[in-house]
């Protein structure tokens, strides 16, 4: 491993501007951590664990009931478990996700046996012990529970748990029971047996490495262990730097432990070999112990409490050891884990104590609004910390990078699912956590710089996972949304000009580059042995015209309608952040423009007037039809009358249309027939018109087509509202809420995919949806509450002199926070709106249903209307439908919606004035 400094020195960490104002804690009394922590089966999962942690933090700690890999997180909730449910221990992990691995894990497992010198169990399954009924409780910042010891007279172990991002911190007492022999331990396990998965559904046993040093004079154990369950997606290009991957724990103990006993396991059930006083170990299915002891061997119900703080690194032993302490400027290394539990739930207030909500007071409401908080809650867990406090410089975090093997100096995330998140989980990262952004933006700045590409699913390395390149849009969002360079607007630099440059090039590669081998590897899902998949099928996607060019081709790639209308998007986001950058950068580091541009306008672009900036918006309006099957048809099962014309369908390179099955990721014709999120203007057209996209929109409902737990359904309902339709989006939204989540552990229809699933469900409780993340609008719903109020933070690059706080009566100076208030009277049971009001502006029935991030970006007031009944605001049903009111059908015969999810890159960026 190598020391890699930074060319230049970072800007400080934008975690400093966080306001020192202490939020509220009685909010996260309504948080249930079980949503969506059971499922009939993992796609029909949420996902998510019941884990303690502070937001971003880099291990959750969680009770332990099953083993994790890819498809089974380390807990899940049964109806048996809740019943009669064994714990196996207690496991800091960084599996972000169900369907991605585990690496670096840490554990601790409580136990007792028979004498001084009894067994220690070892095995999964043999160190399982039962819980007390009613004894478990979920929180936010503290977990506990009873466990039973069996065989040993009524002995139990009460457990409480909580941590800080790096550090799990864990109390048990033990209490011993009639049978006076019996004596506590602590064991942690330190390499297991990785289960790794390898698609379509063949699951392998290795047999990770891993050491163990005990030191008994200072009450520590530490250890490491090399598994990383998804390195074998890792690309051919980083692969070898990847496999020197380890993962490294200490944990200290209040309790001594050097005279009642200690030592190191090898193996599990009957074939483990224990060595007794031993200090180190190293190999496979390796554990540690510490004994302790009751304090009277003559009496019975005697208490013995031990805590252990366990710090996890990716860097070191020492750098575990360094972060026991430094983790939380709450905690200063305390045993007392109030002090932990209080750090945590300030973390968490910070975030969920920004929302005042108001409801009718009604159960359902309150279901609901436990729904939404715990929606936050989802949400800003992701993506997690991987940097490090720095011994050398307090100002300055480093990590570990698996792309090069390297450390550096810089903040670090993991878990980007950003094909899913793209759609909304950041649009609210950057409202409810911007001092977050920043750091998040290099960390992707980082992996471009170290692997040679922007991250698509970073799982602690890059695992080629979903389609497309969407760091594009998160970049350009972020640029849109006010994080750059400084500027008229009185803004502070964000980025200096060599970090805008590397976004730059590194959006403009995803653009432009194809990958290696583009036309021979098919690039599978989760295919393994190849290199970064970026935008597989680029090479045939780059030219419109010609033969077998304008779409990714079928029979090369997988995925192929999903990836051409993807890649679209991503040219609209590219296209938008060039208009955004500046231009002396643009001009300097855009390599092969007018060569991609000889493709694209088929050598006509020397009587082409275009720039980067056109040539992308050209593209990204051009490509995405040519899937498109105009002759394709459904007939209207639901609907009735004339078939639903028009469909996305893969093409074979030659240009032949593909069977209808075929090219899709997690949907299918149906869905991704709507993928048009920056052209839906076009797509209106494409299907006839609104009156006549409206019946394919409700086709698509009511017909059984939408699935709710993949993405590309999410921002569906929405389009309604943006054909003239706005109450079918009201009542598409209410529904979807309803059926697709609640208030128990199978609350989530669908993965969480690191918050996105979350993220859909915050903002339609607020009242409109991102629908096309990077044109700064959002598309009005329903909201779900009759007044909710929302503290959002400064952004770091507002000064203090900025008018939005010298000037602005939403600001407010106590919480340095921007107030937005929501008000919709009787919203919870009137999920039509009758009228809208933005800051004092009139959104009148004939106007687009949008509010602009300008609008709220400072805070604001946003006053619904809300009635029980179909009105004609946002136009009802469509002008065209029966029950529409009197006043709607009088006031004209169509209603002509400019799509703002896109009409030019430029009226993009005129409707939102940065």
């Amino acid at each position: 491993m190598k020391t890699i400094l930074p060319t230049s020195l970072l800007l400080l960490s934008s975690l400093s501007r966080t306001s020192a104002y202490q939020w509220p804690k009685y909010l996260l009394s309504s948080i249930n951590p079980l949503i969506g922590s059971a499922g009939p089966e993992p796609n029909l999962s949420g996902g998510m664990i019941p884990s303690v942690a502070p937001p971003f933090g880099s291990t959750r700690w969680v009770a332990q009931n099953q083993n994790s890999y890819v498809s089974a997180t380390p807990f899940n909730y049964t109806e048996s478990y809740m019943s009669n449910g064994t714990i196996h221990g207690f496991m800091g992990t960084r599996q972000p996700a169900i369907w991605m691995g585990e690496s670096a894990w840490a554990a601790v497992v409580p136990g007792m046996s028979s004498g001084l010198d009894g067994d220690v169990k070892t095995g999964f399954e043999e160190r399982g012990l039962s819980k007390v009924a009613g004894t478990e409780k979920f929180g936010v910042g503290l977990y506990s529970v009873e466990l039973d010891v069996p065989e040993s007279g009524g002995s139990t172990i009460q457990v409480s748990m909580s941590a800080s991002s790096r550090v799990g911190h864990l109390q048990f007492t033990f209490n011993q029971g009639s049978v006076s022999d019996y004596q506590p331990y602590i064991f942690l396990p330190t390499t297991r047996p990785a289960t790794i998965f390898h698609n379509p559904n063949t699951f392998d046993i290795t047999y990770p490495n891993g050491t163990v040093q005990i030191s008994p004079s200072t009450n520590e154990i530490c250890g490491s262990n090399t598994e990383m369950q998804d390195f074998i997606l890792a690309p051919n290009s980083i692969k070898d730097a990847a496999s020197h991957f380890t993962g490294w724990y200490c944990a200290t103990f209040d309790t001594p432990f050097n005279e009642t006993g200690y030592g190191i396991t090898v193996g599990s059930g009957d074939s483990t070999m224990r060595s007794e006083w031993a200090e180190s170990g190293s190999g496979e299915e390796l554990g540690a112990y510490a004994r302790f002891q009751f304090p009277s061997q003559d009496l019975i119900n005697s208490t013995v409490t031990v805590n252990v703080r366990i710090a996890t690194s990716m860097i070191s032993a020492e750098q575990a050891k360094y972060n026991l302490n430094s983790d939380s400027e709450n905690e200063l290394g305390s045993f007392d884990i109030h002090n932990t539990q209080s750090a945590t739930e300030n973390a968490w207030a910070e975030k969920v104590g920004r929302f005042q909500v108001e409801t009718d007071g009604s159960s359902e409401s309150e279901d609901k609004l436990a729904v939404f908080l715990t929606g936050v809650f989802h949400a800003m867990q992701y993506p997690y910390e991987v940097h490090e406090p720095n011994a050398t410089s307090s100002n300055v975090q480093h990590y570990y990078s698996a792309y090069d093997n390297a450390i550096h100096q810089g903040e670090s995330y993991s878990g980007y699912s950003i094909w899913d998140t793209y759609r909304a989980e950041w649009a609210l990262l950057i409202l409810l956590a911007p001092e977050r952004i920043p750091g998040m933006v290099r960390s992707m700045l980082q992996d471009f710089e170290e692997g040679g590409w922007l991250p698509m699913w970073k799982n602690i390395i890059e695992t080629n996972i979903m389609v497309g390149t969407h760091a594009d849009s998160l970049l350009a969002e972020a640029v849109l949304k006010g994080f750059r360079s400084g500027s008229a607007d009185g803004f502070e630099e964000t980025f200096t000009t060599d970090e805008l440059t590397t976004i730059w090039k590194a959006a403009w590669k995803d653009a432009s580059v194809p990958p290696v081998k583009d036309l021979s590897v098919v690039y599978s899902d989760r295919e393994e042995d190849v290199d970064y998949e970026v935008r597989a099928g680029l090479s045939t996607y780059f030219e419109q015209y010609a033969i077998g060019q304008g779409w990714v081709a079928n029979d090369i790639h997988s995925e192929a309608v999903s990836r051409t209308l993807d890649y679209a998007y991503d040219d609209h986001a590219v296209a938008v952040l060039s208009a955004l950058i500046p231009s002396e950068i643009i001009q300097g580091n855009t390599p092969n423009l007018s060569e991609i541009a000889a493709e694209f306008y088929q050598n006509k672009s020397e009587t082409v007037s275009y720039n980067v900036t056109t040539l992308l918006d050209d593209r990204s309006m051009a490509n995405p039809w040519t899937v498109w099957n105009a002759d394709a048809s459904a007939p209207a099962v639901v609907t009735g009358g004339e078939d639903i014309q028009g469909f996305v369908q893969a093409r074979q390179q030659n240009g032949d249309w593909a069977a209808t099955t075929d090219g899709f990721t997690e949907g299918d014709r149906w869905v991704y027939s709507f993928a048009f999120v920056h052209d839906v203007a076009e797509l209106v057209n494409r299907r006839g018109g609104n009156e006549s996209f409206v019946k394919s929109l409700n086709e698509f409902f009511d017909g059984g087509w939408v699935d709710f737990t993949n993405e590309p359904a999410h921002h569906t309902p929405y389009l309604y509202a943006l054909a003239g339709a706005a109450a079918y989006t009201q009542e598409r939204v209410r529904q979807i809420a309803k059926s697709n989540y609640n208030n128990t552990p199978n609350g989530l229809s669908g993965n969480e995919d690191c918050g996105q699933m979350s993220a859909w469900y915050v903002f339609s409780a607020m009242g409109f949806y991102p629908v096309n993340p990077v044109s700064g609008v959002y598309v009005v719903g329903s909201p779900f509450f009759s007044s909710l109020n929302v503290s959002i933070p400064v952004p770091p690059f507002v000064p203090a002199s900025h008018p939005s706080i010298t000037s602005n009566p939403y600001y407010n100076s106590t919480t340095n926070s921007f107030n937005l208030q929501i008000l919709a009277p009787g919203a919870e049971t009137n999920p039509y709106v009758k009228g809208l009001k933005v800051n004092g502006r009139v959104i009148g029935d004939e106007e687009e249903p949008l509010i602009s991030h300008e609008e709220i970006r400072y805070g604001g007031l946003i006053e619904f209307e809300m009635s029980d009944q179909v009105e004609s605001w946002g136009g009802g049903r469509g002008v065209w439908a029966e029950n529409i009111t009197s006043d709607a059908e009088s006031s004209s015969t169509s209603y002509s919606f400019t799509d703002q999810s896109h009409t030019s890159t430029v009226s993009v960026l005129e409707h939102v004035e940065l």
